[in-house]
């Protein structure tokens, strides 16, 4: 791949994992973008919540980190809400688009929200997808029978013809587990996270889990 430049729009980022395998199909470049107004009862990811407190990277940053992956087959955009920052992640997906990569993008919204959106960039950045997982969490709905989701009220909607509902069925829910830079333990992926922490945590005796 080359790595372009871009105009190096300013993107506020939770966290990054340049090569996963439990965020959708295939290995993934992975943004969990910082910010969200939905604050979904039990969202697994509260700390992602607050606006501009995360790191800031610019678009042509990320697009020569997922320049540097040698075996992934596309992005996914998690949050967070991604629409929140549609108009840097506009930018960065045309790229990958151009590159032959795949676009998946989790929202907290639906999609008829989302078409009917005021925000150009909302529009255009539907544009660039090629799976969207729409919908909240719900508690109420909790489901793992399904891979990458988890609540029963989220869909899977195929914007293009890069996946397949018969692609979908080939994965299941995982998880992975890393040991961050401060020697906490970090999961991610789809799972039972809070069964997963307090099972985990009693048998080491601390709280390092997030």
């Amino acid at each position: 791949m080359k790595a372009d430049c871009l105009t190096g729009k300013i993107l506020n980022v939770y966290k990054i994992l340049t090569n996963t395998g439990v965020e959708g199909p295939g290995r993934r470049f992975c943004i969990w973008v910082q910010g969200c107004r939905k604050h979904c009862k039990g969202c697994f990811a509260k700390d992602t919540w607050a606006f501009g407190v995360g790191k800031d990277y610019s678009t042509e940053d990320i697009w020569h980190e997922i320049c540097e992956q040698k075996d992934i087959e596309g992005i996914t955009l998690l949050g967070g809400e991604p629409f929140e920052q549609a108009q840097a992640l506009v930018e960065l997906t045309g790229r990958v688009k151009q590159a032959g990569l795949s676009v998946v993008c989790f929202t907290g919204n639906t999609i008829e929200e989302l078409q009917n959106s005021e925000n150009p960039f909302v529009r255009e950045l539907l544009k660039n997808i090629d799976l969207l997982i729409d919908g909240g969490f719900e508690q109420e709905n909790f489901d793992l029978s399904r891979p990458w989701v988890g609540s029963s009220n989220q869909r899977y909607i195929f914007l293009t013809d890069f996946y397949t509902p018969e692609v979908i069925k080939q994965y299941k829910n995982k998880i992975e587990m890393r040991i961050s830079d401060d020697g906490k333990l970090e999961i991610n992926g789809m799972g039972d996270f809070e069964n997963f922490r307090k099972s985990f945590c009693l048998q080491l005796g601390k709280n390092d889990v997030k």
